[in-house]
């Protein structure tokens, strides 16, 4: 671990590569387990904004579990997530021709209908951010659905903290980014 700003950085997330292979896992991150994806507090009211927006593009079954416990929930852990279908997939999924998974918030970011891409706890995996009351922390979520990710990572030798670029710089900005490139660079020839 160490420390950037106020942040504490697991080495995981420079040590090991991960690049997603929807091929291998056909997005099992988004329909399995037992909670759906954490929301941050100011992510809430989005949910609540955009939800007439993104439900053109919602299945019948992510809309009724919607409607029934709403854009977001409070999980058994007391924070925020997005609701499930039938206590598996978040209510969000949609699934492509061949069956994949995908985020249909992300659909409707990507046919202009919204300009939020999608909760940053999805965007950000496998990378997990947890607040503290003095900082904050930030690990790698290891899962064995990600297996064929982390093998894709390797042979593009993809760090994690490089597949999720866009998303750091979307939760820490920037200049903390271009810090923890430093770091990394310093880390690797150690």
């Amino acid at each position: 671990m160490f420390q950037l700003g106020k942040t504490i950085v697991s080495e995981e997330i420079i040590e090991n590569d991960f690049v997603c292979n929807l091929k291998a896992c056909k997005g099992a991150c988004c329909i399995d387990g037992n909670a759906g994806a954490p929301v941050e507090d100011g992510e809430t009211e989005i949910l609540v904004d955009i939800y007439n927006d993104v439900r053109p593009f919602l299945r019948p079954e992510g809309i009724a579990a919607i409607e029934e416990h709403g854009a977001f929930v409070k999980g058994d852990d007391g924070e925020w997530e997005t609701p499930l279908v039938n206590n598996s997939e978040c209510a969000y999924v949609i699934f492509s021709e061949d069956h994949t998974a995908k985020c249909g918030i992300e659909e409707a970011y990507n046919h202009g209908a919204i300009s939020w891409k999608k909760p940053l706890s999805c965007h950000l995996y496998p990378v997990r951010i947890r607040e503290y009351s003095q900082f904050t922390g930030i690990n790698y979520h290891k899962w064995h659905i990600c297996d064929a990710a982390c093998e894709l990572g390797a042979t593009l030798q993809v760090p994690i903290y490089k597949f999720v670029k866009e998303a750091l710089v979307r939760k820490f900005g920037e200049e903390w980014y271009a810090e923890l490139e430093q770091i990394a660079a310093v880390h690797i020839k150690s």
